[in-house]
């Protein structure tokens, strides 16, 4: 009888506070739903870029606001809007490097380090468009190992999504040796060879001497490569 005297004496506190927190707090006592968007408005739209405001409810029941950047763009039923291409270059004799693109980017009124890129056209899959942007942009053919699901780029600001492409590139093929770009007009596109094993250290080097600003999908692969990298046997010496 005294623990159940006790066990009874614990539910009813911990439900009296429970109340009593919903009592002092108005939006903890409104039941949950699924977060969705209520209506989408049309504030200004451009060849390339539409601004929206979209009415939505969260999942207190609140109705919000946001702002929004969409493509024109987009087509009726893509896996994507665009693709971006993890190239590496495998050369005799050579270390392994990433592919990457330099170009001056407008809207960041600077040059830009990214992985080469571009828009799905229509009936593309997300292979076909990478290996198509990266002769393009790079003059490079490569074979493509792997692919990531669909991903948001910018979820704050826009609904654009991507698609990563990893491609390997034999770069002891006759085309690979001294690749041409097949740039289209007004496009202006460097192509910059980094060491896959060196490769965050490399990009730090360019910062460095570069007025320049780095993709972040860039910087975390980098990130990524240094770890992989990392020889975890070599621990550093404690402090005293």
């Amino acid at each position: 009888m005294i623990s159940v005297s006790i066990k009874y004496t614990i539910s009813g506190s911990i439900a009296d506070y429970i109340q009593r927190v919903k009592m002092s707090n108005p939006e903890a006592s409104k039941e949950t739903c699924a977060p969705h968007v209520v209506k989408e408005e049309l504030m200004a739209a451009g060849q390339w870029l539409k601004l929206e405001k979209m009415t939505y409810v969260d999942r207190s029941g609140s109705t919000r606001t946001w702002e929004t950047v969409k493509r024109t763009t987009r087509l009726t039923n893509p896996s994507a809007d665009a693709v971006g291409v993890i190239a590496l270059l495998k050369r005799t004799l050579h270390k392994d490097c990433v592919v990457m693109v330099k170009q001056f980017r407008p809207p960041m009124g600077s040059y830009t380090l990214e992985f080469p890129a571009g828009l799905i056209d229509e009936g593309e899959s997300a292979e076909v468009a990478a290996l198509r942007e990266l002769k393009e942009e790079t003059g490079f053919r490569g074979e493509v190992v792997g692919v990531t699901p669909v991903t948001c780029l910018d979820p704050g600001l826009s609904n654009c999504t991507t698609q990563i492409v990893m491609v390997n590139i034999n770069g002891d093929e006759g085309e690979n040796i001294n690749p041409t770009q097949q740039l289209g007009d007004g496009e202006f596109v460097e192509v910059v060879l980094l060491p896959l094993d060196e490769f965050q250290s490399k990009i730090d080097v360019l910062l460095k001497k570069e007025d320049i600003v780095v993709d972040s999908k860039v910087y975390m692969f980098a990130m990524g490569m240094a770890q992989a990298f990392f020889k975890p046997m070599e621990l550093p010496v404690l402090k005293q």
